[in-house]
């Protein structure tokens, strides 16, 4: 007997008819009896029919997304040794072992593993169904090796922290730079910057250098520090931080002693995959966006007219500087500057100190063996030091910007030592080689050098007038610098030390003194360790004394 079935057709439309009929009607059971008989089935076939043809196929199979051949702990264990093979093998260019060959040494050797020993069968893993469990489940390179989402900071006052980095310019080069060191030719133009943490306030000066100099970046850090004498631009202090790179210049010792005379907490970036999947340098962005801007919106103005030296480029960089600061805060309603003046802590700002008080700070520690006659050499200069220390390891502390030199032997200091032979010379030059003339290649070429740009633009704007009054109003508070005089310059070590210091002065022993006097010396002692101090009240009381003797007598 031949199979009926109903036209698909006959199924819609009678599926339509009933839609418009309410549920439980008479007019329904009517209507499906005289369809099944129109063609010959019964009512139940029918409404199979009816079910059958409503009812959506899955486009996968019912098991998909669940492994046949393993179970699903051990396709995932194995998924879970495929991945960490591909990141163990991985190198620095993101190449890493393929899962064909990973598979291939799985089956052949296995892997040692902290639950036991893998090794699957062979032929049981293949490519394809490796790679899709490997994405679908989240085991795939890209997704393990992928960073953490990161987190935005920013200070809450003024000079809590400056972000400290270098850049080369794009100049390269300058015609007559301040210094040229013999054999080594013409020195790279370094553009040094400091930024604002939580106002974006930049300062950059430029510095002709032989790769990163810790000198040059010394005198930059003070320039910033200290008040400037350009109207409108009132950014100075000491800041609480400094965060930069893990460069030569965070390494010196001479750097890191100076951060901690100035009582500056010297932060820098965690080295590369020291921090797992995170790059250690993301938080780069406040330093390295105005060295971008400088180098588009300014230095490409070069190419009319070029700064004959590092003196005049940081001439027309300052001019810029202002223009930069006065620019819109990144988040505030008002400029960099303005923002950096409204949200000086309310204690003020610590004033920076002297250049020659700077000069102090700024020494590297060097172990040497003192000569017999009681001389030690540094860099061909000669000191002679305290003969006590003839033929003893000793710790030099040698001024980067002068010529004392200080000594450190069983934690006690002595100094300052100068040059016997006389100073060093600080630098030598040399005249810079002139360039050959650029031949003229193509009328374009020929073009650009006849156009023409008013030296006013960078020289000097009359624009800029309106940024000093502007920034009249808001004054810094300037908290006086706190000297931590780690040399004992002003202040005697310990009490001994003043003691000895008075019994020098006095030329006498202490000894000699009477009950009175040693008791002032007690008292005077026990309020103050200054030097100035103790001699001025030590001669005042004494000369007193002896006037009132005379006058006795």
């Amino acid at each position: 007997m031949a199979h009926k079935q109903i036209p698909l057709e006959a199924l819609i439309n009678l599926r339509h008819r009933l839609d418009g009929l309410p549920s439980r009607c008479q007019e329904r059971r009517i209507l499906i009896e005289e369809t099944a008989a129109l063609y010959g089935v019964s009512t139940d076939t029918l409404y199979r029919t009816l079910r059958n043809s409503s009812r959506p196929k899955s486009i996968n199979r019912s098991d998909s997304g669940v492994p046949r051949k393993l179970s699903l702990s051990e396709m995932e264990r194995y998924c879970e040794v495929i991945a960490a093979m591909k990141i163990r093998t991985s190198n620095k260019k993101g190449r890493h072992v393929s899962t064909v060959r990973a598979i291939e040494l799985l089956e052949k050797f296995g892997m040692e593993t902290p639950d036991g020993f893998v090794q699957p069968p062979k032929g049981m893993l293949t490519r394809s169904t490796v790679n899709y469990y490997l994405k679908a489940w989240g085991y795939d390179n890209e997704r393990m090796t992928r960073q953490p989402p990161a987190v935005r900071f920013q200070a809450e006052y003024s000079n809590s922290c400056w972000h400290f980095d270098l850049s080369p310019s794009d100049l390269k080069h300058v015609k007559q730079p301040s210094w040229v060191e013999p054999g080594r030719g013409n020195p790279l133009l370094m553009l040094y910057s400091i930024v604002d943490d939580r106002s974006g306030v930049c300062y950059q000066e430029y510095h002709c250098v032989y790769g990163e100099d810790v000198e040059a970046a010394l005198r930059f850090l003070f320039n910033a520090m200290t008040a400037k004498t350009t109207d409108g631009f009132a950014f100075q202090g000491i800041p609480e931080m400094i965060y930069t790179d893990n460069g030569p210049i965070s390494k010196s010792h001479v750097f890191q002693n100076v951060m901690d005379c100035l009582r500056i907490n010297l932060v820098t970036h965690m080295p590369a995959g020291k921090d797992g999947r995170r790059v250690t340098a993301r938080s780069k962005g406040k330093v390295e966006r105005p060295f971008r801007t400088v180098k588009e919106a300014h230095e490409t103005l070069y190419h009319f007219h070029e700064p004959e030296s590092d003196v005049e480029a940081n001439l027309w960089l300052r001019q810029y500087l202002l223009h930069y600061n006065d620019k819109p805060h990144r988040i505030e309603p008002h400029s960099r500057l303005e923002d950096w003046l409204r949200n000086i802590p309310k204690s003020g700002l610590r004033s920076m100190c002297s250049w020659e008080r700077f000069c102090t700070f700024a020494r590297e520690p060097q172990r040497r063996k003192v000569g017999t006659d009681a001389r030690v050499s540094v860099e061909g200069v000669a000191y002679e030091i305290e003969p006590d220390l003839a033929g003893e390891t000793v710790v030099l502390w040698w001024g980067l910007f002068d010529n004392e030199l200080y000594v450190e032997f069983d934690d006690q200091r002595y100094g300052p030592f100068y040059p016997v032979d006389g100073p060093i010379p600080l630098h030598r030059y040399r005249k810079f080689k002139k360039t050959k003339t650029e031949e003229r290649a193509d009328k374009i070429a020929d073009l650009a050098k006849k156009l023409g740009l008013p030296r006013a633009a960078l020289d000097k704007n009359a624009d800029l007038q309106f940024l000093v009054d502007k920034y009249k109003e808001l004054t810094p508070t300037v908290t006086p610098f706190n000297d931590p005089d780690p040399y004992q310059e002003f202040t005697y070590p310990t009490v001994l030390f003043a003691k000895r210091a008075i019994s020098d002065f006095l030329a006498k022993p202490l000894a000699k003194l009477s009950p009175e006097q040693l008791a002032f010396i007690d008292v005077l002692l026990a309020e103050t360790l200054n030097k100035k101090v103790i001699i001025e009240r030590v001669r005042s009381y004494f000369h007193s004394h002896s006037c009132g003797e005379q006058n006795a007598h």
